[in-house]
């Protein structure tokens, strides 16, 4: 057996959720392969090499794939896929663009978003926001899987020294076309990445009410989330939402304030390790998963929380 991971990269370096998938790779059983897909990608190849575990790195290269445009790096995975038993992507836009169109073409079911591997044919994934697990087993000959990085440790990014193997890349298809990007630029952490995570939800009133927690959040060199409810109400920018149509994050440190624990943001956050809740209604159900709660006004208890930390 040998599985292929496609590398989420910005053709200089490689994200973090790569490493995370690796890791699912070689639970899976066999070799790991990564598929870098870029233009000019020399340098995130050469950091793919490098992970531990990884026996062999694939190099695509061409100037099509410097956008990461799915229809073209799904072409290359499928020009390589008949080599590999297992085919993994990060559980990210990027993987989940790219991989069911894969297995569209490769007439197999996707098993998405797995947080551990049973076996080589068997994994577990959540259902119902996160209220179930599923157990689901694979028969087809490719099993072509979305991994959710949280579920799994990173494999160490240096230690390996995998060969980098160039292949020829796969043809422009010509169905998209890479238009413009938005960055969101930001001084905090990007809020998958990061070890402590403070969040606001509707409970904060407006998006004024934010700036309370800005001290907090500098003192602990955290980045900002928010619920989808705040973000609906149009306090905070959409790539703040933290939940199970945002993002899904497992940090150190989860800060809910004013959060009242909806089933959906649950799902995207309670895998942190540790979680501490602050809200004035003693029966919010983000106390149900709590390790510490505060019932108490925010805009009285997050600034004695912030004297506190000097």
């Amino acid at each position: 057996m040998v599985a292929l991971v496609i590398a989420e990269h910005d053709n200089a370096s490689l994200k973090a959720s790569t490493l995370h998938t690796v890791t699912a790779a070689a639970q899976a059983g066999g070799d790991v392969h990564v598929l870098v897909a870029g233009s000019n990608a020399g340098a995130a190849a050469t950091a793919a090499a490098a992970i531990a575990g990884v026996s062999k790195v694939i190099h695509a290269d061409a100037a099509y794939f410097a956008d990461g445009l799915a229809e073209n790096v799904a072409e290359q995975v499928l020009a390589i896929a008949a080599s590999y038993s297992h085919i993994l992507a990060p559980a990210t836009a990027y993987g989940k663009n790219i991989l069911p169109r894969v297995a569209a073409k490769l007439d197999v079911a996707q098993i998405s978003e797995i947080t551990k591997v049973d076996s080589p044919d068997t994994f577990e994934r959540p259902i119902y926001a996160g209220n179930a697990i599923a157990t689901v087993q694979s028969t087809d000959n490719v099993k072509v899987i979305t991994v959710r990085a949280t579920g799994f440790d990173a494999a160490a990014a240096t230690g390996g020294s995998a060969a980098v193997e160039t292949v020829t890349a796969a043809a422009d298809i010509g169905k998209s076309a890479f238009v413009s990007r938005e960055v969101a630029k930001s001084d905090r952490p990007e809020l998958t990445a990061a070890k402590i995570i403070v969040s606001g939800g509707r409970g904060m009133g407006s998006g004024e009410a934010f700036k309370i927690l800005e001290p907090l959040a500098d003192k602990l060199g955290a980045a900002m989330g928010a619920s989808r409810a705040a973000v609906d109400a149009g306090f905070v920018p959409n790539d703040w939402q933290v939940g199970q149509t945002g993002k899904i994050v497992a940090p150190n440190l989860y800060i809910a304030v004013g959060i009242s624990g909806a089933i959906q943001h649950l799902a995207g956050m309670k895998d942190s390790k540790t979680i501490v809740a602050i809200n004035k209604d003693p029966e919010a159900p983000i106390f149900s998963v709590a390790d510490y709660g505060i019932v108490g006004d925010l805009f009285e208890v997050v600034p004695q929380l912030v004297a506190e930390l000097g």
